[in-house]
């Protein structure tokens, strides 16, 4: 790492992602990213902050953690990226189809809700008016 390159410490990157410092340790202990070291002291680059932040973003969209770093090592500077892409944009198909059809089952149970609900109020509703006019004949 040259002078000009800028690096993080564990904490200063655990507080931008919103992370914990275990989870930065577990990145590396898996081989995700691979900090630099000054005695006990980690030094990431920004090469590891870039998969961090990649690696979450994968997260946020429902990917696993296998799945993001397989992406993210697909990646060759200064090669073609479409693989890259192609595989990217297959799984983010895949998660919208998988999310389209979550939500169309949910619609779905909220509308059988709504159905069962509706019984009850009207079962419960005929019960007070019997009750009402029971009380009214005694």
């Amino acid at each position: 790492m040259t002078a000009t390159q800028k690096h993080y410490s564990i904490t200063e990157l655990s507080r931008e992602f919103d992370i914990s410092t275990r989870t930065i340790r577990f990145y590396e202990e898996r081989g995700f990213i691979q900090p630099l070291r000054s005695g006990q002291r980690r030094i990431y680059s920004a090469a590891d902050r870039a998969r961090i932040r990649l690696i979450l973003r994968g997260k946020r969209i429902g990917l696993s953690l296998a799945e993001s770093v397989e992406i993210i090592d697909m990646y060759q500077p200064g090669e073609s990226d479409s693989a890259q892409l192609a595989s990217l944009l297959a799984r983010v198909e895949k998660r919208r189809a998988a999310l389209e059809q979550q939500r169309k089952d949910l619609d779905d149970m909220l509308t059988a809700l709504d159905e069962v609900e509706e019984l009850c109020r009207k079962a419960q509703q005929k019960q007070q008016t019997k009750q009402s006019q029971e009380a009214l004949t005694a």
